[in-house]
């Protein structure tokens, strides 16, 4: 293994842009956009986790390059499923910014998660993806529209909890 060299490299603007999807009880859903969620509010806290999880990224992702970022945007919309997640992340350097979009969205969903899940366990990360990407020597990618993810079913049903001990049901 090794770490790829590129400091012969020029510096240019780079952009890439990844997504995520949580499917989650449409209860669930609904407390948060109320702001109805015991550890506080969720949608800003995931968009913290994600910022700082791009600026991050080297630091568990093996061989990937520190590089400095000139913007991280993270931004949660709710969906019939739960929430999507989207992040755009932008630097001027010698290599892309791919790695921290993709960890970018998916502390943003695991911070939802791990907010959320007193009330639904049932919460499912998903279609973790690139959807875009430009800037240097291979240019500019986008996903197509055929190739993206084939939508799973609404989110997962709750489960009824009992005492009675599991050899017993």
């Amino acid at each position: 293994m090794k770490m790829v060299d590129v400091g012969d490299k020029p510096k240019t603007e780079r952009v890439a842009v990844a997504t995520a999807r949580l499917r989650m009880l449409p209860a669930t859903r609904e407390r948060i956009l109320a702001g109805k969620v015991e550890k506080g509010d969720v949608l800003a806290a995931a968009r913290l986790a994600g910022i700082m999880a791009a600026k991050r990224t080297p630091d568990f992702v093996p061989l990937c390059h520190p590089i400095a970022l000139a913007g991280v945007e993270v931004t949660l919309t709710p969906v019939d499923e739960g929430l999507d997640v989207r992040v755009r992340v932008k630097t001027v350097d010698r290599t892309g910014v791919e790695m921290e979009a993709l960890t970018a969205a998916c502390a943003a969903a695991l911070t939802v998660y791990d907010m959320c899940k007193s009330v639904d366990r049932g919460m499912v990360i998903e279609a973790v993806q690139l959807d875009h990407k430009s800037g240097g020597r291979s240019g500019t990618w986008e996903r197509e529209a055929e190739a993206a993810p084939v939508k799973k079913p609404a989110a997962p049903k709750s489960r009824r909890k009992t005492s009675r001990p599991r050899a017993a049901r």
